[in-house]
């Protein structure tokens, strides 16, 4: 098995440090330090500086959600099966609430300036796929509505749950989701239900 390339390797490291410390906070000095890599091995790697390296985070964000959600989304035989998968891939990604939205808090920084073309799409296309599943699964009116209800959910859930320092919150917010887009629910939603 190949090693994976400074810049491969480099790419996961700096998104935990985008996400601890935002673009701005984001200096060479710590992201060096992150990294293990030095200044001219950081140019060699991302020869657009931070810029570059702030787009291969986006681009690789982008990727995983292709590859895991919206793919499945537009194209599962099964749009309830699909759903489901995104639920469980959306827990998993944002390990239950406890992880930020990269994409989403560059959308509220001045990074909105410098990446908005990669931040709309991350969220069009996600709307834009569920709106697909939905209309599948008999919802012809409204798909448009509740895909896009989802997503403001889905980033309103991360910020209420890393507000209140609960991640419960943001499991309970996909179980209400579950049943808003399915019907159907495979846990009690709120633990004061029984």
């Amino acid at each position: 098995m190949a090693r994976p390339s400074a810049r491969d390797a480099a790419i996961p490291v700096l998104a935990e440090v985008f996400r601890a410390h935002g673009y701005a906070g984001a200096s060479l000095a710590l992201i060096g330090t992150r990294t293990g890599l030095g200044k001219g091995s950081l140019y060699h790697a991302f020869p657009g500086g931070k810029v570059e390296m702030a787009q291969a985070v986006l681009d690789e964000i982008g990727a995983w959600f292709e590859g895991r959600i919206y793919a499945s989304l537009r194209d599962t035989p099964d749009p309830r099966a699909a759903i489901r998968q995104m639920l469980a891939e959306t827990d998993g990604y944002f390990r239950s609430g406890r992880r930020v939205c990269l994409v989403g808090a560059f959308a509220l920084c001045d990074e909105r300036d410098l990446f908005g073309d990669r931040i709309a799409g991350y969220f069009a296309q996600w709307r834009d796929a569920l709106t697909q599943a939905l209309r599948r699964c008999g919802h012809d009116t409204k798909a448009f509505d509740l895909a896009e209800d989802t997503v403001l959910a889905i980033q309103g859930g991360l910020v209420l749950a890393r507000a209140l320092d609960d991640p419960e919150v943001f499991g309970r917010m996909l179980k209400r989701l579950e049943w808003t887009l399915l019907g159907e629910t495979t846990a009690r939603v709120h633990p004061s239900t029984s």
